[in-house]
């Protein structure tokens, strides 16, 4: 069977996710300002690594675990609203590319697997 990484396309739909997905985080006004001061490329190149690795493609994410990751910005405030804005986004940006919504929801739940962590739970 197919990885998800797969069935949503591989490297070429994972970076295109990635780049309209971060021109949707950056218009959302409940999110938005956790990116100030980011460098988006980075930020992007980041985010396509570990989506990658979370879809069951090819391991080449090398950053910070979750938690870590995201101490500053739970210090700033972040909390499940906003991880849930997160999801919602990426969710907007996939079916907008034709994404069904079971390849959605299992994108969803992956997402969801790091909740805890990226908010400094565990």
């Amino acid at each position: 069977m197919p990885t998800l990484y797969e069935q949503l396309g591989g490297a070429a739909a994972v970076d295109a996710a990635v780049d309209k997905f971060y021109r949707r985080v950056l218009a959302d006004d409940r999110i938005s300002r956790f990116f100030e001061n980011v460098d988006m490329d980075k930020q992007a190149a980041k985010q396509k690594a570990f989506l990658t690795m979370a879809f069951g493609g090819p391991n080449n994410y090398t950053d910070r675990d979750m938690k870590t990751g995201h101490a500053h910005l739970v210090e700033q405030g972040l909390n499940d609203s906003h991880f849930d804005a997160v999801v919602e986004d990426l969710g907007l940006t996939l079916s907008s590319m034709g994404v069904s919504d079971e390849l959605i929801a299992q994108v969803a739940a992956v997402a969801e697997t790091t909740r805890e962590a990226v908010l400094g739970r565990i």
